[in-house]
């Protein structure tokens, strides 16, 4: 008889942050959601998590998200939509990401759940699989699954693996929460902002139709993109907020504008990934 391969019995990973390198929203749709042009760049920095195996059934969670109520959990709700009340396991997070940042935190974490436990209880469900459980999860989810920056259209969901240029982020972090549903009712968001090429965003073209309705509405968002501006003309908000960022050459150069942040203001540097961080199985 062949060895058998031992069984995976931990796997830890890390659930990164994205950044919206740009965001368009193109028009308006007959349900009512928001059709949008958009980059995910991922990114070497997020949040940690750990899954291990356990014998009885049933999932159980610890760490940063304790305060979340169970039914409201991206961690729990991707947990269950795999459909394995028979299967066990214990996952403890440690948050970095912020909430209402527009760096895809919840969405990473759902996405990373999905990927780590269909690898902890040897499910073998494909790419396609995990992504039409993503799906419902959040309009971000599908894009973590598929495991590398994309260019995305529809409401998100149009994905295209795309390379992207080596650069250094530096992400500044208002003390506040933007709501998603809040910015994309606003009267004054802009819905018609023609659709853009891939050629023409790798020439520069893009910006953040979110930007404008955010900044005149929280003003720690203001005073962070006005900090961060001064060093770098190409600042720009990520996602519906709060979150804004700059892109460098170098990790030097991104560090140097980092040290600089006036007090209160959380900053990370992170570097820009084009494939999620690999998971570490433990046998």
């Amino acid at each position: 008889m062949g060895i058998q391969p031992a069984t995976v019995t931990t796997i830890e990973a890390r659930s990164p942050a994205k950044l919206n390198l740009f965001l368009h929203v193109t028009g308006r749709r007959p349900d009512g959601y928001h059709s949008l042009q958009t980059v995910f760049q991922l990114l070497s920095w997020g949040d940690d998590m750990r899954f291990e195996a356990r014998e009885a059934p049933g999932i159980t969670l610890s760490g940063d998200t304790d305060d979340i109520a169970p039914e409201n959990n991206l961690i729990l709700k991707a947990a269950n939509a795999l459909g394995r009340p028979e299967r066990g396991a214990h996952i403890h997070i440690r948050k970095r990401i912020p909430r209402g940042g527009g760096l895809g935190g919840g969405s990473s974490n759902a996405a990373t759940t999905l990927l780590a436990l269909n690898r902890l209880w040897q499910l073998k469900l494909e790419q396609h699989a995990l992504r039409q459980l993503a799906a419902p999860l959040g309009a971000d989810v599908p894009v973590f699954v598929s495991g590398h920056s994309a260019w995305a259209e529809g409401t998100g969901e149009i994905l295209s693996p795309i390379a992207l240029p080596k650069r250094w982020y530096v992400i500044a972090q208002p003390a506040c929460e933007v709501s998603t549903a809040e910015i994309f009712a606003h009267p004054e968001l802009t819905r018609h902002t023609a659709p853009i090429t891939v050629q023409a965003f790798f020439s520069g073209a893009g910006h953040n139709d979110l930007q404008p309705v955010v900044l005149s509405r929280y003003p720690e968002v203001q005073r962070a993109w006005e900090w961060l501006n001064q060093h770098s003309p190409t600042a720009r908000m990520t996602g519906s907020g709060a979150c804004l960022f700059a892109a460098l050459e170098t990790e030097e150069a991104a560090r140097r504008i980092a040290v600089e942040a006036p007090t209160g203001l959380e900053v990370a540097v992170a570097e820009g990934l084009d494939r999620l961080p690999e998971m570490r199985e433990v046998t």
